[in-house]
């Protein structure tokens, strides 16, 4: 079933909709749910309530890309989960450091208020992003927005680790010069 047919049934209020978007799409949001969360009880909320979000946003504009769409709620309630963990316990994984990484490029969330608007942010590093070259650009979406280590990107792209470190850091480099220079 294609995503038009999925939408529409979210429109029409039909229960296939849901069957349908885990048959498609269920893979992908486990796998940006686990690589968060690592946890597999938790992995399955996060996409049930995925499913449920979808069921209930049936926003003004439909989705242009429904992967888009539902890997957004998807990481948006895990991020949510994982920062209520740890909250209540400090844990490590790969999210606090991913965030330490870029900490240095983007100013933390308090800063960023009084700094620039989220949306202005949000452009810019989408325009950075889709400037990168393309391996670049799989391996910084990789470590930064699917939260996989090193040693995963390596793997899944062929890379050395070393490689991959090098190029996360030259990445890391370029945005802070980008985002300083006031793209």
């Amino acid at each position: 079933m294609n995503d038009t047919e999925i939408v529409d049934l979210y429109w029409q209020r039909s229960d296939r909709a849901i069957k349908e978007t885990d048959r498609k799409y269920g893979p992908y949001c486990r796998t940006i749910a686990y690589n968060i969360l690592h946890n597999p009880e938790d992995t399955e909320e996060c996409v049930d309530d995925t499913w449920m979000g979808a069921w209930g946003s049936r926003p003004d504009k439909r989705p242009a890309r429904l992967s888009a769409f539902l890997g957004r709620i998807t990481r948006n309630l895990a991020l949510n989960r994982i920062t209520w963990q740890n909250s209540q316990r400090r844990g490590g994984g790969e999210l606090p450091l991913a965030l330490e990484e870029l900490g240095d490029c983007v100013p933390s969330a308090f800063n960023l208020e009084e700094e620039l608007e989220a949306r202005e942010l949000e452009e810019k590093l989408r325009r950075f992003i889709s400037g990168l070259p393309k391996a670049q650009r799989r391996v910084f979406l990789g470590r930064y927005y699917y939260l996989l280590s090193v040693e995963e990107l390596a793997e899944r792209l062929g890379f050395s680790q070393s490689k991959v470190k090098s190029m996360l850091f030259r990445a890391r480099k370029n945005l802070l010069d980008y985002l300083e220079v006031g793209a």
